[in-house]
């Protein structure tokens, strides 16, 4: 999957579970049989009318024939009219690329699954225009929880970090971009929904 669109929208008020109702149980298995893949829908824990999906697709030239088979056809015809009267913005889209592999995703669950209760992070790294890809993340650690085994090199505890390496091509790269990068990110709460590929 080489072209993935992050897609935030902005919903009536009180309007989402009406909305990932509806999604969940008419959209995600038609999309898939277009020829995209739904990776994962969310509530935004920070803000309660706000919808979070993730979708993907082989190239450009797929993603422009899946949405067009999708939206043409008689499934966006029966049910897009609801689901446009839950949103009062549905432009917040980012179209991405993966810069390593994508994880292997469980199978869908079944339409009416409960949530998994689970909590998924996204944070959107702004970066220069033509920055290259190198200076995105490109080995991502976590705190591993277990005794230290070795009492004369003392490590930290009590402390839950992640920690992102990322490689800029020279140190004035680094100077230009990381203070920036550090002050505007931005991240996203999220909790997946009954169907979400991403858990």
């Amino acid at each position: 999957m080489s072209v993935i669109e992050l897609r935030q929208y902005t919903l009536r008020p009180g309007r989402r579970d009406e909305l990932i109702d509806l999604f969940d149980r008419e959209f995600v298995d038609p999309q898939e049989e277009a020829g995209m893949s739904v990776l994962g829908q969310f509530r935004d824990l920070d803000d309660p009318d706000r919808f979070v999906w993730l979708r993907g697709f082989p190239d450009m030239t797929t993603r422009h024939r899946a949405l067009t088979t999708f939206y043409d056809g008689p499934v966006w015809a029966k049910h897009g009219p609801a689901a446009n009267a839950t949103m009062l913005d549905s432009d917040n889209v980012l179209l991405l690329r993966p810069l390593t592999p994508l994880p292997t995703l469980p199978a869908r669950p079944a339409p009416g699954t409960p949530p998994p209760g689970t909590c998924v992070s996204a944070t959107i790294w702004p970066t220069p225009p033509g920055a290259p890809a190198t200076e995105a993340p490109f080995l991502t650690l976590t705190t591993e929880p277990s005794t230290n085994t070795f009492t004369r090199l003392p490590v930290r505890t009590g402390e839950n970090v992640t920690v992102t390496l990322t490689r800029y091509p020279g140190e004035a790269t680094f100077e230009r971009d990381h203070p920036r990068v550090q002050t505007t990110a931005q991240t996203l709460r999220l909790s997946p929904t009954g169907r979400s590929l991403i858990r």
